[in-house]
């Protein structure tokens, strides 16, 4: 079998395709929940806790270079504020996934607690009745 015959088919499974899918989407919904985190949730939090904003907290190790007013070379710094809001971000969006993910299997264990006998279970419980007596 060729090379591109057995691309083609890798290519057609639904799976991979499927999971192509899914990366995109996921990479999409992405950028919506770190804009919501960052935009809508991170101003409130940095307001109760005294209105600080971590991402210009810095460990300065190299200042800038300059000559007159062009920067020769970039300045070199730990910036520790922004992992603090990186991981904040991350608490947040874990557990609101953990919420969806409790909340999904909440409904999948409702929807399998009574699930309706096939006909066959249904008779094999009548043989079974009828075998006791």
């Amino acid at each position: 079998m060729g090379l591109i015959q057995e691309y083609k088919e890798f290519i057609s499974r639904g799976n991979v395709v499927d999971l192509a899918v899914a990366v995109v989407i996921g990479a999409a919904f992405g950028k919506i929940v770190n804009s919501f985190v960052s935009d809508i949730l991170m101003p409130p939090i940095g307001l109760l806790m005294g209105g600080s904003d971590f991402s210009n907290l810095k460990i300065p190790i190299q200042e800038a270079v300059m000559e007159g007013n062009k920067v020769m070379k970039e300045a070199v710094s730990i910036n520790y504020g922004a992992f603090i809001n990186t991981f904040i971000e991350f608490l947040i969006i874990a557990f609101g996934v953990f919420i969806a993910v409790k909340a999904i299997n909440k409904i999948k264990k409702a929807q399998e607690a009574d699930p309706e006998p096939t006909p066959s279970e249904v008779l094999l419980g009548e043989i079974r009745d009828l075998l006791k007596k």
